[in-house]
């Protein structure tokens, strides 16, 4: 963003968008063509506040250009929650997708993960509930609209699991629909949950040199061809070379199958065709899928993604984005800033210091409690 807005919080936070990109890519598609007042730019800017601030509807956006500080950024000194509804309705989808993945780009650009996490993603789906009669075209069930955001997550470092695609689909669409979009990359694994499970698919991955490392259903056909020796320290309870499926619907190639532990010490069985790793190790890949869920919960609390500001698929798809923009914002602060604050923390702060000075933001990521209680201290 220009310079001038650096000075606030806010400007700090969102600077990482690059104005002119954005504006020449808008120019392009001709989003502003005969606008007047609402720019797309500052629609940018007033649909990522409403975020931080978790507004709950176009009336309290708008109420938000009262604010000096707000208006001097936007260059607007007031706008309608007809005029919100008008734009946000007619911002094409692809121009906020393109702000999306700029910054997951800048993200990777900036952080290696550890060597166990940097071969492999995470990938699963999440479900919103909706009303049918407002949400007609977001097929789920007979009484019941929804949508489900399928994504593909990938470590950026020890702590931080961040999106690197999304699709968006009526609820109705299976997960394992989304496979062939999601799951492209040879020589990476892919770490997802039973509901993606399809043999044709699996066979043509281990042709390909594509990894994955999932559970097994209830009802899997499993014949055992080998049993592989453990560790005496092993976490796992067996490592077998096995087929899947039935003499009807089987695959063609051989999968190993382990029996473990999740994160919480209930049992799981897993599948995977990656032979070169421990036992051990590919429990653990496993168990790192827990990230994504943790990811989920964060997004549904903390930025405005179960209830929408409009009722179009394209609506609904542009909050979306804004929601994952405000994620990748924050965590190019905590990656920029090296701190060891969560992410939370980074939210909270920014949301009551939003027009102070970034200095003071600034200050306060980087602050270190002078002195520790007794009740904190490492025993020995």
């Amino acid at each position: 963003m220009d310079k001038d807005t650096l000075f606030s919080s806010f400007g700090k936070w969102i600077s990482p968008i690059c104005a002119k990109t954005f504006t020449d890519r808008v120019r392009e598609m001709e989003q502003d063509k005969y606008v007047k007042k609402l720019t797309t730019l500052s629609y940018l800017k007033l649909f990522l506040h409403a975020q931080i601030q978790q507004r709950d509807g176009l009336r309290e956006i708008a109420a938000d250009v009262l604010c000096e500080n707000f208006q001097r950024e936007l260059g607007i000194q007031s706008i309608s929650a007809s005029q919100l509804s008008r734009k946000h309705n007619q911002v094409d989808s692809s121009l906020l997708e393109q702000v999306f993945q700029s910054l997951v780009q800048h993200i990777r650009r900036s952080e290696a993960p550890p060597s166990l996490r940097k071969d492999f993603k995470i990938i699963d789906s999440t479900t919103i509930g909706l009303c049918l009669q407002k949400y007609k075209w977001a097929e789920f069930r007979k009484t019941k609209a929804g949508i489900k955001l399928h994504f593909r997550l990938a470590y950026m470092d020890d702590e931080t699991a961040v999106p690197e695609k999304v699709n968006m689909t009526p609820a109705k669409k299976s997960d394992r629909s989304q496979l062939d979009d999601l799951v492209d990359e040879v020589g990476c694994t892919y770490v997802f949950d039973r509901g993606y499970i399809d043999y044709a698919k699996f066979d043509d991955y281990c042709d390909r040199g594509i990894f994955f490392v999932t559970r097994t259903k209830k009802n899997t056909a499993i014949r055992q061809i080998e049993s592989f020796k453990l560790p005496a320290d092993a976490r796992v309870k067996s490592d077998e070379m096995v087929y899947i499926g039935t003499p009807q619907k089987r695959m063609e190639n051989v999968l190993r199958l382990i029996q473990t532990e999740d994160t919480e010490g209930n049992p799981i069985t897993i599948l995977t065709n990656r032979f070169d790793l421990e036992a051990d190790e590919i429990g653990q890949i496993y168990r790192e899928r827990w990230a994504i869920e943790t990811f989920f919960k964060w997004m549904k609390q903390h930025v405005r993604i179960k209830t929408f500001y409009g009722t179009s698929e394209q609506a609904v798809m542009n909050q979306v984005w804004m929601a994952l923009i405000a994620f990748c914002l924050l965590v190019l602060v905590k990656m920029e800033t090296g701190t060891k604050h969560s992410l939370l923390d980074l939210y909270r702060w920014l949301k009551v210091l939003l027009w102070n000075s970034a200095e003071i933001w600034m200050e306060r990521i980087h602050y270190k409690p002078s002195r520790t209680s007794a009740g904190r201290r490492k025993r020995v």
